[in-house]
């Protein structure tokens, strides 16, 4: 992979890109990557208490998102682009978005969920994983959304996407240094994640797990996408 200095990660929720690439996303931020998260919903429909109050639920994950994105060690504010939890939908307004957060963060990786995963289940994953690529393509050519250049907002070409959540990883990232940062963040989703010693024993055997075959205590997976190409 080409020289990082800035990275995006997308996430259809909080907790999402935590969960699948917090370690990366740690290490490189303790590199000194400047490191930006957005979630394309607050997550307010995530408790299984049919009265629970949504609004309230968006405020706390928001402010838990917060919390983990500075376990990660990354940059604020978290970037939420005010989708509907549970209704996701690829759409031109979000995939401009998306376009815009690209072009004004400038990134040089993208990571995002793997739209492609065979049997994805969530229908807010797939449509997440879609709208990040579909942006990244209208972000790297100057054509492509003529009002965000009227912004001053100039295509911007990111060298890489990595997709987590993938069934066909050709990239293993080394968290072994970073699985402490990245349990952290998880810890700060208290609303969704209470029961911390699980969490950990989960996370742990999971990671192991990816990491194993390729001799790491610790890894996470990810599909590449070189933009520079396609």
């Amino acid at each position: 992979m080409l020289a990082i200095r800035r990275a995006l990660a997308f996430g259809a929720h909080p907790d999402d890109v935590e969960l699948q690439a917090g370690g990366t996303l740690a290490g490189w931020a303790a590199r000194g990557v400047r490191v930006e998260l957005a979630c394309f919903t607050a997550g307010e429909k995530g408790s299984p208490d049919p009265a629970a109050d949504p609004g309230a639920l968006a405020r706390t994950r928001r402010g838990e998102a917060a919390a983990a994105a500075a376990a990660l060690g990354a940059s604020g504010p978290v970037h939420f682009l005010g989708a509907v939890d549970g209704e996701l939908e690829v759409t031109m307004a979000l995939r401009l978005a998306v376009t815009r957060l690209v072009r004004a963060v400038r990134p040089d990786v993208v990571v995002g969920h793997d739209p492609w995963r065979r049997w994805l289940l969530h229908p807010d994953h797939r449509a997440a994983g879609l709208l990040t690529v579909d942006g990244v393509v209208a972000a790297r050519d100057p054509l492509y959304a003529p009002s965000l250049a009227a912004e001053g907002l100039a295509a911007h070409r990111p060298h890489t996407v990595l997709l987590f959540g993938t069934d066909a990883p050709d990239e293993l990232v080394d968290v072994t240094a970073t699985i402490d940062a990245k349990l952290a963040s998880l810890a700060a989703h208290a609303s969704q994640l209470p029961d911390r010693a699980d969490l950990e024993r989960r996370v742990r055997t999971w990671n192991a797990a990816i990491g194993a075959d390729a001799g790491l205590t610790y890894a996470e997976a990810f599909h590449t996408l070189d933009t520079r190409g396609r």
